[in-house]
C-alpha cells in the first residue's frame, strides 16, 4: 500500500498531538511532534541564557542543538531528545510554553526546524502536527487537516494537562497563555498559522477522541 504524508495544523490545545498519535498508531506510520522541536529549542535557549533577539547568538546556539525523537519502550511513544537528553518532561513546563511562540517567530529557528522536518518526511508514511506543516513544511501533503475547537474547551483541556505537572497553575494563567500563543502564531511574519486552501477543517469541540479518529481514518481511506 502506498504511504502518504498527513499534516495536522491548528490552534493550541485542539488535540492535534492526540489525533496525530492515534492516526500514526492505527496506520503504522511515524508520528512527528513538530511543536516538541520548537519547545526543545526554546528550552536550550532558556537554559543557556541565549538572547534570541540577537541573531548572532541565535545562529551560534542553533549550531549546538541536536534534536531527535527516540522511542520510549515504557510509553511506546517517541520522546524529544535534546543533545542526547530526554527533555520530554521539561518542554511541557509553563515557562517554556510562555516563550515557545516567541522563539518560533524567528526566521533562522524556523529554517532550522523545517529543514529537519522535511528530511523526516522523505520516505512518507508520517503524521506531523504543528502550525505550518500543511502550508510550509509539506505543502504537497496528500492529506491536510486543520483542527479547531471553542476557546473555553481548549482552556479546560490545557488546564487539566498542566495541573497534573503544576498544581499551582491557575485557569486564568492558562487562558492568557493560550490567547497569547494564538495571537503570536497567527500574526508572525514567517509561516503564520493559517488553514491551507486544501486542508479539511475538523472542529472537535463536541467530539470524543474515538469520534475524531473515525472521521480522520475515513479521510485517509479516501486518499489511499
Amino acid at each position: 500500500m502506498n504511504k502518504i504524508i498527513i499534516t495536522i495544523d491548528g490552534w493550541s490545545s485542539c488535540g492535534k498531538s492526540t489525533l496525530a498519535k492515534q492516526l500514526a498508531k492505527a496506520l503504522g506510520y511515524v508520528y512527528i511532534d513538530s511543536g516538541a522541536m520548537y519547545r526543545a529549542i526554546t528550552l536550550y535557549f532558556l537554559r543557556n541564557h541565549i538572547d534570541w533577539t540577537d541573531e548572532n547568538q541565535t545562529q551560534n546556539a542553533l549550531k549546538n542543538i541536536d534534536l531527535k525523537f527516540v522511542h520510549n519502550t515504557k510509553s511506546l511513544q517517541s520522546d524529544m531528545h535534546l543533545n542526547d537528553e530526554n527533555v520530554e518532561y521539561f518542554i511541557r513546563d509553563l515557562v517554556v510554553a510562555e516563550k515557545v511562540s516567541e522563539v518560533a517567530t524567528i526566521a533562522s529557528v524556523r529554517t532550522f526546524a523545517v529543514d529537519q522536518q522535511q528530511k523526516m518526511g522523505i520516505e512518507k508514511g508520517i503524521v506531523m502536527d504543528g502550525r505550518d506543516i500543511g502550508t510550509t513544511v509539506f505543502p504537497d501533503a496528500e492529506l491536510k487537516l486543520f483542527m479547531t475547537a471553542e476557546i473555553l474547551v481548549r482552556v479546560e483541556r490545557r488546564f487539566k494537562e498542566m495541573y497534573d505537572k503544576n498544581p499551582n497553575v491557575t485557569i486564568d494563567e492558562v487562558k492568557a497563555n493560550l490567547e497569547m500563543r494564538d495571537y503570536i502564531d497567527s500574526n508572525r511574519e514567517v509561516s503564520p498559522l493559517r488553514k491551507a486552501v486544501d486542508a479539511i477543517l475538523l472542529d472537535n469541540t463536541n467530539l470524543s477522541m474515538e469520534e475524531q479518529l473515525d472521521i480522520a481514518l475515513k479521510l485517509v481511506a479516501k486518499k489511499l
